[in-house]
């Protein structure tokens, strides 16, 4: 709140002051977010550098003439080099994405063989975790405005998390429909373990877990689903998620 005296004169002396409000807290919430990414950021950065620097130390000491001490620490660095790239490669994803967002892409897309290349490149994952990817598409072309490699990376992640998180329910239905002037939808199903519901509103932020673990585990950065947020944004489209505890969740795009 500012307060300040006008000049302004008046019959009788009397002063006049004039009182402004501004309200700062969608301001106050930014700068919060912004520290918070920082502190995660340099969290999920500091530990596999940390873990490198022990195993480099290590095979310079202790371990400099084990042979199979070498094989195994040089497998466990790799692992940890590779987790970090995918991190640094998803920061500027988001990075980028955020300077762009405010331009609508124009390309006209076909989101059926675009879905049919998705889940071609995704069959060998799914295969390793032992699950099976369903897809029902319309026969007829279903047509969106949009940039083909964003939303390859939209159902790239979407489909990939299914397979990863709902590995237990066996398997992952996905499904498009819509066109001809009805909004177009597409649905990915799983029948895992599902998301509790107080986790749902907050699954797109940055660095948000439901799992910390078993999100490390299966070498996810903790910003999939934000950088799937910013694509849709920008696409002007949105996300709906419904997820219900032992029956799996269900992800709808919706243009």
């Amino acid at each position: 709140m500012r307060v300040a005296p006008a000049d302004i004169a008046i019959n009788g002396g009397e002063r006049l002051y004039i009182l402004s409000y501004r309200d700062i807290s969608q301001a106050r919430r930014i700068d919060r977010m912004r520290s918070d990414f920082v502190a995660n950021a340099s969290h999920e950065l500091r530990t596999p550098l940390a873990s490198l620097r022990g195993f480099i130390e290590t095979l310079q000491g202790p371990a400099r003439n084990d042979v199979k001490a070498h094989e195994k620490f040089l497998g466990i660095m790799h692992e940890q080099a590779t987790r970090m790239s995918r991190l640094v490669d998803d920061l500027l994803s988001l990075s980028r994405l955020e300077l762009k967002s405010h331009i609508a892409p124009d390309a006209k897309i076909d989101l059926a063989p675009l879905l049919g290349h998705v889940i071609d490149s995704l069959t060998p994952l799914a295969r390793d975790v032992d699950v099976s990817i369903a897809l029902d598409i319309p026969d007829a072309p279903v047509f969106v405005h949009g940039d083909r490699d964003e939303l390859t990376e939209v159902f790239e992640n979407l489909i990939e998390n299914a397979c990863k998180y709902g590995q237990e329910g066996k398997k992952v239905e996905v499904g498009l429909s819509g066109g001809d002037g009805k909004p177009v939808e597409v649905t990915v199903r799983d029948f895992g373990p599902g998301i509790p519901a107080e986790h749902v509103p907050r699954i797109t932020e940055r660095f948000y877990r439901v799992n910390v673990e078993a999100s490390r585990s299966k070498k996810g950065t903790g910003l999939g689903l934000a950088i799937v947020k910013h694509i849709l944004t920008r696409h002007r489209a949105r996300m709906i998620v419904q997820s219900e505890v032992g029956k799996g969740t269900l992800f709808t795009v919706r243009f």
